[in-house]
Formats: C-alpha cells, sequence, structure tokens
C-alpha cells in the first residue's frame, strides 16, 4: 500500500488509574503522541478504569492531569471505559451466539491444580476443562451453582504478530495459555476483550505501548479475528528500568509524575529526557510540539533505557540560563 492510500493515522493514550503515572508511562505516551502527529494523525484518550477492585480514588483527575502537564493533548473527549460497558456485553453476546466463546465454571485454584505453569511462564495454561460442556450460560449457571465465566475457543497453531520494533514475532496462544477470558466469573469485562472492542470503537488503527504487552498482541489478534474487526499496527517500545535492570514501577512513588510535579520539576525537562531517550537530540527543556518534525520511530533503542539516579537529579536541577 502506497503512503498516499494509507488510512490516517489514529493512535491512543490509555492509562490505567490504578496508580500514579511514572516516567516509563510518559516516555511511552510521549512516544505515541509523537508517532501519530508527526504523521498528521490524531490521537484519542481512553482511561482504562474497569478493573474496580485496582482503580484508586482520584487517579483519573491525576492521570488528566500529568498529561496535561507533559504537554500531551487529544483528539475528542476522553472515553472512560466504564462509562458505557453496552459494546463490551453485545460482543460478548455474539460471540457466544456464533459459538466461538463459552461459559466457564472453573475457578482460579482448580485452574493453577491442573495446570501448573512452566519454567519461565507467569500464568497457568487453561486446559479446556468446559468447552463444549454447557449448553448455554444458563445450563452452565444450574448444572454448577456457580456463576460462569465466559472463555473465547483459540484456535491451535501459531499466529505472527508484526511489529514495527520487533519485527515478526510468533505466538502459539493455545499452547500458551489456552482459551482466553472474555468476561470474568464476577462479571467484570477482561482487559483483552475491552482493548479490542474500545480501539475499534475509537478508531484506532496503529498502538504504541510497552514491549511487555506484545504477547497481549497475540492474545487481541484472536479476540479481532473472532469479531472480524481490524489488526492494528503495532509498536511495542522497550521499557524504562531502574539502576539495578528492574522496570518502574507504580510502587515507585519517588518517580511518579505528580510527585515531580508538586515538586516544582520543568516538564520540558522530562520531555527532552524522553525524546534523548529515544534518539532525539534535543535541548534541555522542549515541548513535545517542539521535537514534532525530528521525530522518527526508526531510531528508539530496541533494549530497555535506565533511569539512574543521577537522571532524576538532572530533571530536579533547572538548566543554566
Amino acid at each position: 500500500m502506497s503512503a498516499a492510500s494509507e488510512p490516517r493515522p489514529v493512535g491512543r493514550l490509555a492509562p490505567s488509574p490504578t496508580g500514579r503515572l511514572h516516567l516509563g508511562h510518559a516516555r511511552s505516551f510521549l512516544l505515541a503522541w509523537w508517532h501519530a502527529r508527526s504523521r498528521g494523525g490524531s490521537i484519542v484518550l481512553r482511561i482504562e478504569d474497569l478493573d474496580t477492585t485496582r482503580v484508586r480514588p482520584g487517579m483519573v483527575e491525576s492521570t488528566l492531569e500529568d498529561l496535561r502537564w507533559l504537554g500531551l493533548d487529544w483528539d475528542g473527549e476522553p472515553l472512560l471505559q466504564s462509562s458505557d460497558t453496552t459494546p463490551l456485553a453485545s460482543a460478548c453476546e455474539r460471540l457466544l451466539a456464533s459459538g466461538e466463546a463459552y461459559p466457564c465454571v472453573c475457578t482460579r485454584s482448580e485452574i493453577q491444580a491442573l495446570s501448573a505453569p512452566h519454567a519461565g511462564e507467569i500464568e497457568p495454561r487453561y486446559p479446556g476443562t468446559c468447552r463444549d460442556v454447557f449448553a448455554s450460560i444458563e445450563d452452565a449457571r444450574q448444572r454448577s451453582g456457580r456463576e460462569p465465566a465466559l472463555r473465547l475457543k483459540i484456535p491451535e497453531g501459531p499466529i505472527e504478530i508484526a511489529d514495527g520494533l520487533h519485527g515478526a514475532a510468533s505466538f502459539d496462544v493455545a499452547r500458551e495459555v489456552g482459551d482466553i477470558v472474555l468476561r470474568r466469573r464476577d462479571g467484570a469485562f477482561a482487559y483483552q476483550l475491552a482493548v479490542v472492542v474500545d480501539d475499534a470503537r475509537q478508531g484506532v488503527n496503529e498502538v504504541v505501548r510497552g514491549e511487555d504487552l506484545l504477547p497481549s498482541a497475540a492474545r487481541q489478534w484472536h479476540v479481532q479475528n473472532a469479531l472480524s474487526l481490524p489488526h492494528p499496527r503495532w509498536w511495542h517500545v522497550p521499557w524504562v528500568a531502574d539502576e539495578t535492570g528492574e522496570r518502574l514501577a507504580k510502587r515507585r512513588d519517588s518517580i511518579s509524575l505528580s510527585s515531580l510535579r508538586s515538586e516544582g520539576v520543568d516538564p520540558r525537562a522530562i520531555v527532552a529526557w524522553a525524546a534523548r531517550s529515544s534518539g532525539i537530540a534535543c535541548a534541555p527543556s522542549a515541548s513535545p510540539a517542539d521535537l514534532l518534525r525530528r521525530f522518527e520511530m526508526e531510531r528508539i533503542p530496541r533494549t530497555p533505557i535506565r533511569f539512574t539516579p543521577a537522571d532524576l537529579a538532572a530533571l530536579r536541577t533547572p538548566p543554566r540560563a
């Protein structure tokens, strides 16, 4: 497809209000913003607040303030995921009616007992215990005495995810994790379903996010296929690590954007750090818009970025006049 015939880029910022945004989030959001805006595209904002057990009070407002403080903007009104879950319920109904999804009454402990994760795996593989067992949600409820979850039937065999930074990556979701959850037993919609449905309804056609979510792209690919939705283009950027090599986490309040903001740190210094760590030469301080013409996704390093105490001290030091 020629550049002239490619669709206009629509990227997205999709923070989760489960804790304070930190410098790693800032870099990922800046990269997503630069990637779309530098090519004449648009950016939508979605607050992913469906996991109510982890959402913290005041974090939605804090997240919006952090993004504005960095100098980021977006097109249209933000979408608060929890404000309208009708499209998610409709997607579940479609998949259940087509036979591509099924009710599952297995508990987490039962799955773990049946299929303990192997070395290097972070979750057990679902062995398909309930696949093709129940005629309907109500049948599963009556026969088990439990409220069922809903799972998507994952076809056997590997698929290939084309990533703009990592190249082609092969995943066998059926072998690695089995049939994935679409709606939990408590009625909450799963992340993999919500991301797919809400990207589609917001018109998102490209996704820039952390490389830890690359395996999720394969799961979302299957959900998109089942719902006959297009696959976006993906770019999974290496994460920001601390001085020990561990990925920055929300529990590190010292590098949270709200803490730095309250200290009086110049947000342009953070923008400049994010730019330099992404192969963009710039002055000690810059706004996101200042760097649009210099941004090239191809320059981004393919390995994690180390953020050291010296880097933090530099952010806190006002640039010389």
